[in-house]
């Protein structure tokens, strides 16, 4: 499971105000490996963690490079998972090893192997000088990808603005937070990260329990509030990423410690898009 809040802005009418603010949680299985948000790939230009899984080994969830492209990715809740279906984070790790293809036509691509997958939501991007697009394509909703207007979106384990009440409910705070312009660059990234850390449940909620009928009740209930927390599994990254109007990127990445929800480790790295 995962949550992603983002809202797109791509001509600000001031420097001061960001083209991207995105905030995310990843959830997972506490002891499944994974590598922290560093640089990689040819010229160390894309910056993501990554899964350390066998067999998964190099898959992500989130991640940008320093050309503007940006991927991220989410499960779709569902009871019946295909063993043998190939891994969803390389999805997010092709999208930026493919130089050929745009976010639509990549999207569009993704789209013709939708059935290779477990359910999932995929958004890809490009913050370019002359022009920023989002895409958006779920392999359980539409079958073409569909083009993101400026706004503000909520994005979990249904489609895009599905409205559970953690969507709702967090989306609301995310919008305030976002709409406060008083607010410094670190002081922006630390009420992201708050909203991030809401673990209050918002159950019941019937769309996530119809949805994700065979899941036992408590599962279905951690999976009600935006930082999700169950046994052995929950949120274990916060990622924050603000771009701005003159295409300076900050990347936040806050993640869990030897599987222990009270250790974790805060990084950050600043960068300018090149053109």
């Amino acid at each position: 499971m995962c949550i992603i809040f983002f809202k797109l802005d791509p001509r600000p009418a001031s420097i001061n105000a960001y083209r991207l603010i995105l905030a995310a949680n990843r959830d997972e299985f506490y002891n499944r490996p994974a590598k922290a948000a560093d640089f990689w790939g040819p010229n160390s230009e894309i910056l993501s963690g990554l899964d350390l899984e066998t067999g998964k080994e190099g898959g992500s969830w989130i991640g940008i490079n320093k050309r503007g492209k940006l991927a991220a990715i989410t499960n779709y809740l569902e009871e019946r998972l295909n063993p043998d279906a190939q891994g969803r984070g390389f999805l997010v790790s092709n999208y930026f090893l493919d130089k050929d293809l745009d976010s639509y036509s990549y999207l569009k691509k993704v789209s013709t192997e939708g059935h290779l997958y477990n359910g999932f939501n995929l958004i890809t991007a490009e913050f370019k000088a002359k022009q920023d697009i989002v895409c958006y394509y779920g392999n359980r909703g539409s079958p073409e990808p569909i083009f993101l207007k400026p706004g503000i979106y909520g994005l979990s384990n249904s489609l895009l603005d599905t409205p559970w009440r953690k969507i709702v409910q967090g989306k609301r705070h995310f919008t305030s937070i976002v709409n406060n312009h008083s607010l410094s660059s670190d002081g922006l990234v630390q009420e992201l990260l708050n909203v991030l850390c809401n673990e209050k449940l918002n159950n019941p909620d019937p769309d996530i329990e119809v949805q994700g009928e065979g899941y036992n009740k408590s599962m279905l209930q951690a999976f009600s509030a935006v930082c999700v927390r169950h046994p052995d599994y929950g949120t274990r990254t916060n990622t924050v990423i603000l771009i701005d109007g003159e295409g300076n990127v900050t990347f936040t990445e806050r993640t869990m410690l030897n599987c222990d929800v009270n250790k974790w480790s805060t990084s950050s790295f600043q960068f300018k898009l090149q053109e």
